[in-house]
């Protein structure tokens, strides 16, 4: 997502996957100077350590059984509400919710297609 909760890129993974997998397609190229995740993200080796890597900043809370509490910036972390509404937004397309598509490529493309249209609105 941009400054501004619109998308970037996309990558469809199953249903059964963790969201790291996500991030381990994703964050390579990347091209912020910023990454706000949740705590979902907080893995040393997949993700923060790879950010620092790059010269990013992350901004991701720790979880609550990390042995070192790793600070990040609150204030910058309260605009990840702008990601949530995105979801939010997505959401309102009962094709996606519901995932009408049964094939990968069919459903992604329906996701670009409404992304395409709340980033233009």
């Amino acid at each position: 997502m941009d400054a501004l909760g619109n998308p970037i890129s996309f990558h469809l993974t199953p249903g059964q996957a963790c969201d790291l997998d996500g991030s381990d397609v994703l964050l390579p190229h990347l091209s912020a100077d910023t990454v706000l995740a949740d705590k979902g993200y907080d893995a040393d080796a997949r993700v923060i350590e790879v950010l620092e890597a790059q010269g990013k900043t992350a901004v991701i809370p720790s979880k609550c059984n990390r042995t070192t509490v790793r600070d990040y910036d609150k204030d910058l972390y309260k605009a990840r509400h702008l990601i949530e509404n995105f979801f939010a937004r997505l959401k309102q397309y009962r094709a996606i919710a519901t995932r009408y598509d049964k094939r990968k490529v069919n459903f992604l493309g329906a996701i670009y297609l409404a992304a395409t249209v709340i980033w233009l609105n």
